[in-house]
């Protein structure tokens, strides 16, 4: 049996791995279980799962947790970074799911490594503000770092008994989000609730917004880079609305190996903690007699220049993509919050990007404070606005 702390269990892939471990109660133990402030879900969770152990980032919340727990539980509540860190590094705990969104994931995730569990990485700012030192300390600590997005895992499956050397490109595909085929024109007064109805998956609100934006593919394309050891220029980015072939890998003799299947992230999320066996399910299973049209196009990095601004922090490398993960955080909340527009959140993130002035070899602290700096830097622009 696999024994799992989950960060971030409340939100869109901590449930869902969750009804992994559901589904198979003898394979899976949900040894401790995090939420930010969501109260009422983790309580359910608590009352379900029995974790030993639950953590509110929020202190107050915490607090409330305690009070509502019922007589004779035995679940230990936990709070903030500290709460996190432990979670990460308990003995009896084999892997380590990120799921929580933004930074708050990096130094749990750190945490995690240094003890030497293996992690299930669905927080994407792990790899984006601090892949080199992250996929460095794995290494050094024979951690294994697996993909739980569907893309990365796509990937990570396509590459399996591949020699590496033979790789040529790696090809992300994107759903195209809400707003597919829409031009700059049409998107001037987009609102948030438009840009929260993704067609294909059920998802956070954050991560809704920048797969309305395509800056998820972007910070897609930043992890793949520290994931599979492949540069920029390697690197693609395909628009597939269907969202059954979840990426591509590219050798050098043309062939292209893909992993499809219906879009449920549980898939991904089970070949995680499983890995390297399969197990059964009773998910979806793929129809090719009625899946009749598998259509690719270009992404428009004119009317979506979120995926531009990432590769070019990619390729310029240094701190960029911390700057940028800060500052796309940071206008995400505020368009969520109906402060700024929509073509306003490529706009700060530019600007903060052209105010900074990059670190090459950053330490964990050096990244931490540009994180914090970038964050004030755009709050105050848009304040100013």
């Amino acid at each position: 049996m696999k024994k799992i702390s989950i960060l971030g269990s409340t939100g869109s892939i901590g449930t869902q791995t969750l009804d992994v471990i559901r589904k198979n109660p003898s394979d899976f133990e949900a040894v401790a279980i995090s939420a930010n402030s969501n109260v009422k879900m983790i309580l359910e969770q608590i009352e379900e799962f029995k974790p030993k152990y639950a953590v509110m980032y929020e202190e107050s919340k915490a607090e409330e947790l305690k009070s509502l727990l019922p007589k004779g539980c035995e679940t230990e509540v936990l709070s903030g970074m500290e709460g996190l860190k432990k979670i990460s590094s308990l003995d009896e705990i084999d892997v380590v799911l990120t799921a929580v969104v933004g930074m708050i994931g990096l130094v749990p995730t750190m945490c995690a490594i240094e003890s030497k569990k293996d992690i299930a990485l669905a927080n994407k700012e792990t790899l984006v503000t601090a892949g080199e030192l992250v996929m460095k300390a794995a290494k050094e600590n024979g951690v294994k770092i697996l993909p739980v997005d569907s893309e990365h895992s796509a990937v990570f499956q396509s590459l399996n008994g591949e020699n590496k050397r033979d790789v040529e490109k790696i090809i992300l595909t994107a759903s195209g989000g809400p707003f597919r085929g829409k031009k700059k024109e049409d998107l001037i007064n987009i609102t948030k609730n438009e840009a929260l109805k993704h067609p294909n998956w059920d998802m956070g609100r954050k991560i809704s917004i920048d797969s309305s934006t395509l800056m998820n593919k972007g910070l897609e394309v930043i992890e793949a880079k520290w994931l599979f050891g492949v540069e920029a220029e390697d690197i693609d980015v395909v628009v597939h609305p269907q969202s059954i072939v979840h990426s591509m890998v590219q050798y050098r003799d043309s062939s292209v190996i893909a992993q499809l299947g219906c879009p449920d992230m549980r898939l991904p999320i089970q070949y995680a903690l499983t890995y390297p066996d399969r197990m059964e399910t009773d998910f979806e299973r793929l129809d090719f007699r009625k899946a009749s049209q598998l259509t690719f196009e270009e992404p428009d990095l004119e009317t979506f220049p979120c995926l531009k601004l990432a590769y070019e922090c990619l390729k310029a490398g240094g701190t960029y993509c911390a700057v940028l993960n800060a500052a796309n955080e940071i206008v995400v909340n505020e368009f969520l919050e109906d402060r700024i527009g929509f073509y306003d959140i490529p706009k700060y993130i530019k600007m903060a990007l052209d105010a900074h002035e990059s670190i090459e070899n950053a330490t964990l602290e050096q990244i931490l404070k540009i994180d914090l700096d970038t964050r004030e830097y755009v709050k105050k622009l848009i304040d100013n606005n």
